[in-house]
């Protein structure tokens, strides 16, 4: 059987037409997959506490644990201190969400869906927003114009379309990578079914590479998403937006 990449098997949404009628079966099951999978991990660290014996498991969600909240509170300061419990839940998300389709009869990751990247951008994106509103008011815009006001002038544009571009970027980066990572199982998969001789005895190891390869780019997109979000809370947690 040919597996084609980016083909998803849809659902249809009954009485909805357009754009929005048809659901990506495979995203949406593995998505929830990954969601149990997600709160039994914060179950275990919810779990660890209070503790009365260290144990290995203990030491190494501790040690996660602590360098996100560390993370978080070193570069928004006491402010970013509400902000732990979030951080640490999408990173923990995404991360499974990245691994989950290197999992044997699994499937793909749901990242490797534009449709997830571009939900998990838009809610941190709106997050931004709400922060920046609720603590500052519409003047939290005002990190828009930049002084001296003659430069702000001609820096809005550039500073609007970078607002814009933003949840774009967050969603394309990570949705790159994972599927670039599945294309490339693909055509290794390819090269071996085609019988090449050589070729494809060579590349019957292709796969272990790339499978290491994809889980440690799967630790790094979920790392580059969660910093993104905090530097992004920067603006709107800060005391001032006035540049």
């Amino acid at each position: 059987m040919q597996e084609t990449p980016g083909i998803h098997p849809l659902w249809h949404i009954p009485f909805m037409s357009g754009p929005f009628s048809t659901v990506h079966v495979d995203t949406v099951v593995i998505t929830w997959l990954a969601m149990v999978l997600a709160l039994a991990v914060v179950g275990l660290l919810a779990a660890t506490h209070p503790v009365t014996v260290i144990s290995k498991r203990y030491s190494v969600m501790e040690l996660g644990v602590s360098y996100l909240t560390e993370l978080t509170t070193s570069i928004l300061g006491k402010n970013g201190a509400p902000f732990v419990p979030y951080i640490i839940s999408l990173f923990i998300f995404i991360l499974l969400l990245n691994e989950i389709g290197l999992i044997p009869l699994i499937g793909r990751s749901p990242t490797a869906d534009i449709n997830t990247t571009a939900a998990l951008a838009i809610t941190t994106i709106l997050l931004i927003q709400i922060v920046g509103i609720r603590n500052h008011g519409l003047g939290y815009y005002k990190h828009l114009f930049v002084q001296p006001w003659i430069l702000g002038i001609f820096m809005l544009p550039i500073n609007i379309i970078d607002e814009i571009a933003r949840p774009i970027t967050l969603a394309m980066r990570l949705f790159g990578n994972i599927f670039a990572g599945e294309i490339l199982l693909l055509v290794v998969a390819g090269v071996i079914n085609a019988h090449l001789g050589a070729i494809s005895a060579i590349a019957n190891i292709g796969p272990l590479f790339i499978f290491a390869f994809n889980m440690i780019i799967g630790v790094i997109q979920a790392m580059v998403f969660t910093l993104l979000t905090i530097a992004y809370l920067i603006t709107p947690t800060q005391t001032s937006t006035e540049h």
